[in-house]
């Protein structure tokens, strides 16, 4: 994995059971793929005012064990697939070295008519080294 991430847990994170809530994931993970861009030299400020926005066409999720309140997990974040028009990543979340959960995500590229278009060549080269 090219990029890591880590979080603590808080309470907001979690369900009545004391665990995070299966969907929380879901927002750690866009964060670590945000950070994982910005950190590749992708300035997604600067694409937005170009009309073009990287969006979520699929996300599958594997949930193996929970984190909890005050945990600090780690999310790791790669590109296993990068296309004319699409990013697949593969991210997971770990407590120390056990896996918690694991997502394979894709990510489409689009205007502002939320039109499939072309990875500017300027990211593609930032996301290839």
């Amino acid at each position: 994995m090219a990029h890591r991430l880590r979080r603590k847990i808080y309470y907001h994170d979690t369900d009545a059971g004391g665990v995070v809530y299966y969907a929380n994931y879901l927002k750690h993970f866009e964060e670590a793929r945000t950070e994982f861009l910005a950190d590749n030299g992708v300035d997604i400020n600067m694409l937005m005012q170009k009309g073009i926005w990287f969006v979520v066409k699929g996300i599958e999720v594997n949930y193996r064990k929970p984190a909890r309140y005050s945990d600090l997990i780690d999310i790791s974040t790669g590109i296993t697939k990068l296309k004319h028009v699409s990013i697949d990543f593969l991210q997971e979340a770990r407590k120390g070295d056990e896996l918690l959960v694991s997502a394979r995500t894709v990510l489409v590229c689009v205007d502002s008519g939320f039109r499939a278009c072309q990875i500017p060549e300027e990211v593609e080269e930032c996301l290839r080294k």
